[in-house]
């Protein structure tokens, strides 16, 4: 059994989809449950702000897919993780966690190291920005003003569709001769938000600017949508290593781990034109 936490999120979902789709046996855990848990998932109640519901959920689980928002909390599912008996921890962590050079990095490192030490046989999965960061936090603007807003500056990033990372968990959640390895995933290529406000004009079909801020404007931003403040933090300092060029490495992970080759971000934009129009 393998159990996904944070199975309605971005990247939990993805991997839900792509597992049912090879016929695993899946249990999928919700903070929410939402109405379209995929047929054939069994799906259980998973709040790590409730620790009671943890032991329940890996209760015959032998492998288990961990991602959470907040980081943090997943030290205690590995330990719960361990006394349940699960024997393989594959872990979404982040792009270049391992040099721990910006915030987020450090936060994942931290429970990469818990998992290192716990005895577990472990998979690391870090990728670089999801391109559904368009759709979820650029899209407003995108469809109202004809532009996006960030602090990243010029920096490229090789951002990647979190379709592709449920498709790279799920070989690794299914398959042998991952344990032990941990994987850079990005997208085919490294775009400047300029580039990508290229893209999105060319396919829309109307003018799209990339509008580029300070990060003291980008935070106050983001504490205004009810960011909590060490979250900001964290987002302002994630643009600042975009724009050093600390996300721009492009790997081949992606078709290593699935044989076939990660979605552009042209792809992604048609794919979801209808969203950002």
């Amino acid at each position: 059994m393998i159990l996904v936490t944070g199975a309605s999120g971005t990247v939990g979902s993805e991997v839900v989809k792509a597992l049912g789709a090879a016929g695993a046996k899946v249990r999928a855990g919700y903070r929410t449950r939402p109405q379209n848990v995929p047929r054939g998932v069994d799906s259980v109640a998973l709040d790590y702000d409730k620790p009671e519901t943890i032991r329940p959920a890996l209760q015959g689980v032998d492998t288990l897919f961990l991602l959470s928002s907040a980081v943090a909390p997943e030290k205690n599912v590995v330990d719960e993780a361990k006394r349940a008996g699960v024997k393989h921890v594959v872990k979404l962590s982040a792009f270049g966690a391992d040099k721990e050079g910006f915030i987020f990095g450090r936060w994942h490192r931290a429970v990469e190291k818990h998992i290192e030490g716990s005895g577990l046989v472990w998979t690391f999965l870090r990728p670089n920005n999801f391109m559904q960061n368009v759709l979820n936090y650029m899209a407003g603007t995108i469809r109202s003003q004809g532009a996006f807003y960030s602090s990243a500056g010029d920096g490229a990033v090789s951002t990647i569709d979190a379709a592709d990372i449920g498709a790279c968990a799920a070989r690794v959640l299914t398959g042998p001769g991952h344990e032990g390895k941990a994987y850079e995933l990005t997208g085919p290529a490294a775009l400047t938000y300029t580039q990508f406000a290229a893209v999105l004009s060319r396919v829309l079909g109307k003018p799209v600017r990339y509008v580029a801020i300070s990060p003291e404007q980008f935070k106050q931003g983001a504490l205004g949508a009810g960011t909590p403040p060490a979250y900001a933090e964290a987002l302002v300092d994630l643009d600042r290593h975009i724009s050093e060029g600390k996300m721009s490495q492009v790997t081949p992970s992606v078709k290593d781990i699935t044989g076939r080759d990660p979605v552009s971000f042209e792809q992604f934009v048609r794919a979801h034109a209808d969203r950002l129009r």
